[in-house]
């Protein structure tokens, strides 16, 4: 992440479809390049570089603001709304941030984020065209 105010570094479960088509649509508006949208679901996320551990992270979607400071969940996704552009954005992070409405969203993103992980997976996409094969440890290469 840079130290230009008003950027973002978002943590989010790319194995999570409904949290990867947000990302995939912040990033197509994020025209400004504000956003810096990090994937915790690959295996090659070093959680322990931030302070943190992999568990922290999957809980809740983090971003990091320019000042190092980590915003979790609600507060999270108010962070994003406010640097997004569009009217619509700034507006829902101001609404999202009114203390009953605040307090509702928190526990319906808490029972989200509990239960994601039963929801379908994202679909597997590979950079390359072709994806590793995981093979169980316990299977004989047959060759």
């Amino acid at each position: 992440m840079t130290d230009e105010k008003g950027r973002l570094e978002v943590f989010y479960d790319g194995d999570c479809r409904i949290c990867r088509r947000e990302m995939d649509h912040y990033r197509r508006i994020d025209v400004k390049g504000d956003l810096q949208l990090t994937d915790i679901s690959v295996d090659d996320f070093d959680a322990g570089v931030y302070g943190k551990s992999r568990d922290d992270f999957m809980a809740r979607l983090h971003v990091r603001d320019a000042d190092g400071v980590f915003h979790t969940g609600v507060d999270a996704f108010a962070r994003i709304w406010e640097i997004i552009p569009g009217p619509g954005f700034s507006l829902l992070a101001a609404v999202v941030q009114l203390p009953g409405i605040h307090a509702l969203a928190g526990v319906v993103y808490r029972l989200f984020a509990r239960y994601r992980g039963y929801l379908p997976k994202a679909a597997v996409k590979c950079a390359d065209d072709s994806c590793r094969l995981h093979r169980s440890s316990s299977k004989k290469d047959l060759s």
